[in-house]
């Protein structure tokens, strides 16, 4: 039996998406979420309403900003870039990740000192 999709932990997809906005420049919905998607190694798979709700929320902290254009395929699509506010908030939550992702894996490496052999 094959292992399931990870569940985010909540805070997560917003770092995911500011830093993906940040590597790869203004992106629409569908291209964040597949990027996500392919650097995550299909670990994580988005739906439409947890990509735009995301973005929304984002949007509405000021750390990204959207604006009309046209997508590869010529259909109008909202393409989104991390502001500066964004560039900043992206900075926190990296060393925030960092640190916690740091204390997990020092917790989950412990080696049972009291257990009896």
């Amino acid at each position: 039996m094959g292992q399931s999709k990870l569940d985010l932990l909540q805070g997560t997809l917003d770092v995911m998406v500011l830093q993906t906005l940040e590597a790869m420049g203004p992106q629409h919905g569908y291209g964040v979420a597949r990027r996500i998607e392919q650097v995550s190694g299909n670990e994580v798979l988005l739906n439409q309403g947890t990509i735009y709700a995301s973005l929304v929320r984002l949007q509405q902290r000021g750390w990204i900003a959207a604006k009309w254009g046209t997508s590869d395929n010529n259909r109008k699509a909202k393409f989104y870039s991390i502001t500066k506010t964004g560039q900043k908030q992206l900075v926190q939550d990296t060393a925030y990740w960092q640190r916690l992702a740091g204390v997990m894996g020092r917790v989950l490496a412990m080696q049972g000192e009291g257990d009896e052999q």
